[in-house]
């Protein structure tokens, strides 16, 4: 299998490296900015493959543009019908894209953004601002039901794939986690974990499914009693498990 590199961007945004070491074959994943990635090709030695876009929010597209001036003719993957018009082959769901030598397929996940989608294998995944460790993206664009059905998609994945998502917002979002599960004991040792990641400056990604799982309140509504602890200012009675989802979605946007 390809190895899987973090490029450092922004603040906390990684862009992530899929490197072949047998051809050299280099891709990224959302560059939102050029100087990183091409730093990262200096030093390593590489000429850069091809783009992978999984939406078109500035942070995930705008060092495209600048990396095309350097590697004029690589492929821009991307969701069909985006926003972003630099996406040269566009993607829908279940097309299949063959990255760095290993096979991916393209699922659609809208919620954070209409256009988003996700490529994944048994393996990988990379989720873009879909699905965060222990969270998921804010609704810029979805709906929660949208949103519930996409990350019920990525969750049938197996407990070893990797989840490669674009934001290091874990120990942010595992503080959430614990205020909805405070008695969770894997979530608890998890942030014990990131804690120590963090204090390295070392990324807490990739996670993998079976962890999310465990931890990430957003794919656990189907536990009774994920509710248990939820404001009284947003308290209802929600009649379906995309609904236990929207009330989870809007504490987390005000927490």
């Amino acid at each position: 299998m390809a190895q899987v590199e973090p490029i450092k961007a922004f603040t906390d945004n990684y862009i992530w490296a899929i490197c072949n070491e047998h051809d050299n074959a280099t891709w990224v994943v959302d560059p939102g900015q050029s100087q990183p990635v091409l730093t990262f090709l200096n030093k390593s030695n590489r000429a850069l493959s091809g783009i992978l876009i999984t939406h078109h929010h500035w942070d995930h597209t705008d060092g495209v543009a600048e990396l095309l001036l350097q590697f004029p003719n690589i492929p821009v993957y991307g969701p069909k019908d985006s926003k972003y018009e630099g996406i040269t082959h566009p993607l829908t769901q279940d097309d299949t894209v063959t990255i760095a030598g290993m096979p991916f397929k393209v699922v659609q996940t809208p919620g954070h953004t209409l256009d988003h989608i996700c490529y994944i294998n048994d393996d990988l995944a990379l989720t873009g601002d879909t699905l965060f460790s222990g969270g998921c993206g804010r609704l810029f664009e979805g709906t929660a039901e949208q949103m519930w059905h996409s990350l019920e998609s990525l969750k049938q994945l197996p407990d070893t794939c990797q989840i490669y998502c674009t934001h290091e917002y874990t120990l942010a979002n595992l503080a959430f986690a614990h205020a909805v599960e405070p008695m969770n004991k894997k979530l608890s040792d998890y942030i014990k974990w990131c804690q120590l990641q963090r204090a390295q400056d070392l990324p807490t990604l990739p996670t993998n499914m079976g962890n999310e799982r465990a931890v990430n309140p957003f794919l656990r509504s189907d536990q009774a009693d994920i509710l248990a602890h939820l404001p009284a200012s947003l308290q209802s009675t929600p009649n379906s498990l995309w609904q236990k989802f929207a009330l989870l979605r809007q504490w987390k946007d005000n927490f």
